[in-house]
This record gives structure tokens, C-alpha cells and sequence, in this order.
């Protein structure tokens, strides 16, 4: 053996790989999947557009109630039994929108999917990723959420494709079983180990050494219903939840706004580069934030950009290509990071011990605001009853909604030397 030892790579990196994977099946089976699975249950049962919509945001709504719990859930069971509780339930779920002959059916099938995908969802991400980094979370959590956008560059075609070649039951059995099949092994060669128990430091360091502080020294612990008096609690929940209701309200529409230009099959390719828009925006984020950066300003940044997009898109009128693009561009440089930021937001505001608490329950809040989203949207469009591709006002509502997320996020700052819990 030669004197100098040879390091092993250092095993977090692994766990965000498995993360990584985790998100592309958690996003492309339980978020993009249920706009795929609305139109395969209208086409074989015949039910009303409403009823099935309903049935979407149920699945968003309960997945909100069971993710606002997900850190008790890993106290009690672990973070691989819950994975893989998850991922049965989502399998179980998925399988039931598929053979509901009854509406209640369809109800009950919500209830699994939704409580299922969020333990393979955003705060189950952050859940299994931090441990293992402080210094480097920004860069370990981007490259694990970019698995959400893979996860649906991957699944959105794949489920269109399965259902029409094996038809839902089948699609729903097969791609069930290897999502079961995949985080059954990842949580039990990945996601059971802590860096306690392989006797490791966050980040790779030596055991013991100095570390920098990554959470403000102002942070005091907020048990109980403190938390929800906190002004910077209160403001990160409202930040996230109306970024993303215009996010996900804007987007649910944006295809059918770009067809008339692009038509279908270039519109389709231009949701795939808003995507690839999306992983490059959080992967520059990521790597390239300071470590002593204002995350809130960065995200109020992120905003602004995505304000741009939909101004943009409304010089565009419906019928400038370039424009279009530039919109998406803009628009789509942003998706990633308005799920990646909060919490590293939370994590340099609020006490570790807290952390795990902030992020489910700003997830929780952010999705069962966005669960109404693509309905709100649409109401906009139909009572402002715009040309097809023109839609001046639906982009105005998108940037006035995020405006406010800026403003929640200003709000939240903390003074220098100002405590948490202030009002």
C-alpha cells in the first residue's frame, strides 16, 4: 500500500444520483402523468371534462395533506420504508384510474396517486439529499431536481405512447411495477444510509472539522404554532405558492397558445426546449450562487426573468415566432428554480432542526394553491374570450401573480440582526 490512502468518493454524491432517479419517476408518474390520464379516462369512459378535472386536483389536494406530514412520517417508519410505501401507493393509484369504471372510483384511485407521489416528490427530495450537504446543497438539490424535468421530457411521450400501443390498464400495471421495482432498490442501497451511519461528515469533510455556518445566527427555534406566526415562514409560503400558481397555471395553457403559430408539432418541441430552459436555470443557480448570496434575491431574480417571458409573450401577440421563443426562453429559465430555492432559502433562515418541517409544509401550501391553478387560468382565458394564440391578458395575470411572489419575498427579509419570529 502506498503512504497516501486513497479517498473513496464521497457517498452523497450517490445518494443524489439516487434522488435524481427518484424525481424522474416521482414528476413523470404523479405531476405529468395526471394530465395524460385525464384525457385516457374521458376517451374510454365518457365522462365530463369537469368530473375528470376534479379528479386531478383531488389528486394534488391530498397529496398537499399527506406531504404537510412527510417529516413525521420519516421519524416514525424511515425515509426508505416511506419511499417505498410511496411508490406502491402511486402504483396502486395509478392502476386504479386506469380500471375505475365508477366515478367514486376514480375518487378513491385519487387518494393513493396523491399520497403516493408526494414521498417521491420535492420535500421527499429535500428530505434525502440535505443530510448529506450544507456547504454544497445548492448544487447536490439542483441536480437532484433536475430529475423532475427529465422526469418529464421522459414520461409525458412515454405514457401517450404505452396507452395507445397496450392500452391505460396495462401502461398503468407495467410502468407501476418497474417504478416499484427501481425505488425498492434505491432505498435499500441508497437511501437507508445517513452519514452517520457510514461515520462521514456533510459534504465530504473530514469528521470534525471547522465548517462555515450556513444558517443565520439570528435563527431561534419556532415549535408548534410559532412557525406559523413567523413573518419569514409566512412570506417563503406565500412566495413559493403564487410563484408556482402562475407557473403551473401559465404552463398548463401555454401549448395551446403556441399552436396556432408553431402548430402542434413544433408547439410540442418548444415545451421540450422550455424544459431544457428550465434545467439550465436551475443547474446555473446552483453551482454559480454564492455562498453568502441573498437567496431571496436570487429567487425575486428568478421571477423577474419570468415576469420578462410573459411580457414578452404578449409583444409577441400569438403570431411573432421569435418573440414565442424568447418568451419560453425567458419563462422557462425560472420552472426549476421556483421549486429549488425555497428551500434553500429555508435552509439558511430557519434552525436545521427545523428545516425538514419549513420545506413540508411550504411544499404543502405551494401545492394545494397550485391545484387550482389550470383552472383559474382557464376562466381567465374564457372571460377575456381571446383569439386563439392571443391572449394579452392571461400573460398579464401570470406576471401580476408573480409580481406578488416578489413582493412576499422583499417582505420576508430579515433586518440585520433581526430575529426569527419577528412579526
Amino acid at each position: 500500500m502506498t503512504a497516501q490512502a486513497v479517498r473513496a468518493p464521497f457517498f452523497g454524491w450517490r445518494v443524489v444520483g439516487g434522488a435524481f432517479v427518484l424525481a424522474i419517476f416521482g414528476w413523470g408518474l404523479g405531476f405529468y402523468g395526471p394530465p395524460v390520464f385525464l384525457h385516457a379516462v374521458r376517451e374510454a369512459r365518457g365522462w365530463p371534462l369537469t368530473l375528470v378535472s376534479i379528479a386531478v386536483t383531488a389528486h394534488f389536494l391530498v397529496g398537499a395533506l399527506v406531504v404537510a406530514n412527510l417529516p413525521a412520517l420519516y421519524r416514525r417508519f424511515g425515509v426508505p420504508l416511506v419511499t417505498k410505501a410511496g411508490a406502491l401507493s402511486l402504483a396502486a393509484g395509478i392502476l386504479g384510474w386506469a380500471l375505475a369504471a365508477e366515478p367514486w372510483q376514480l375518487m378513491v384511485a385519487t387518494a393513493f396517486s396523491g399520497a403516493g407521489w408526494v414521498a417521491m416528490g420535492a420535500a421527499a427530495v429535500n428530505a434525502i439529499v440535505s443530510p448529506w450537504f450544507m456547504r454544497d446543497r445548492p448544487a447536490a438539490l439542483s441536480m437532484a431536481y433536475n430529475g423532475a424535468s427529465i422526469g418529464g421530457v421522459l414520461f409525458s411521450p412515454l405514457w401517450v405512447v404505452a396507452i395507445s400501443s397496450l392500452g391505460f390498464p396495462m401502461a398503468a400495471a407495467l410502468i407501476g411495477l418497474v417504478t416499484v421495482a427501481v425505488m425498492w432498490v434505491l432505498a435499500d442501497l441508497l437511501f437507508r444510509q445517513t452519514p452517520e451511519s457510514l461515520g462521514v461528515a456533510p459534504d465530504g469533510d473530514a469528521v470534525g472539522a471547522a465548517r462555515a455556518a450556513m444558517t443565520s445566527p439570528h435563527a431561534r427555534p419556532l415549535a408548534g404554532s410559532a412557525l406559523w406566526r413567523d413573518r419569514g415562514f409566512i412570506t417563503l409560503s406565500a412566495g413559493m405558492a403564487l410563484g408556482l400558481f402562475a407557473q403551473i397555471g401559465l404552463i398548463a395553457h401555454l401549448f395551446s397558445l403556441l399552436v396556432p403559430a408553431l402548430g402542434a408539432q413544433y408547439a410540442g418541441l418548444t415545451m421540450g426546449f422550455a424544459t431544457i430552459c428550465a434545467i439550465a436555470g436551475r443547474t446555473l443557480v446552483g453551482w454559480l450562487m454564492p455562498a453568502n448570496a441573498d437567496r431571496r434575491l436570487v429567487g425575486c431574480l428568478a421571477y423577474a426573468v419570468q415576469i420578462a417571458g410573459s411580457l414578452v409573450f404578449i409583444l409577441a401577440g400569438g403570431e411573432n415566432v421569435v418573440l414565442l421563443l424568447l418568451g419560453v426562453a425567458l419563462f422557462g429559465s425560472g420552472i426549476g428554480n421556483a421549486t429549488s430555492l425555497p428551500p434553500l432559502i429555508a435552509q439558511v433562515e430557519f434552525t436545521r432542526e427545523d428545516v425538514p418541517r419549513v420545506v413540508a409544509l411550504i411544499v404543502a401550501i405551494a401545492q394545494a394553491t397550485y391545484a387550482f391553478a389550470p383552472a383559474a387560468f382557464g376562466l381567465v382565458r374564457d372571460l377575456t374570450q381571446a383569439a386563439p394564440g392571443v391572449a394579452p391578458l392571461f400573460f398579464a395575470a401570470a406576471a401580476v401573480v408573480q409580481g406578488l411572489a416578489i413582493v412576499a419575498f422583499l417582505v420576508g427579509r430579515r433586518r440585520r440582526g433581526e430575529p426569527a419570529g419577528s412579526p
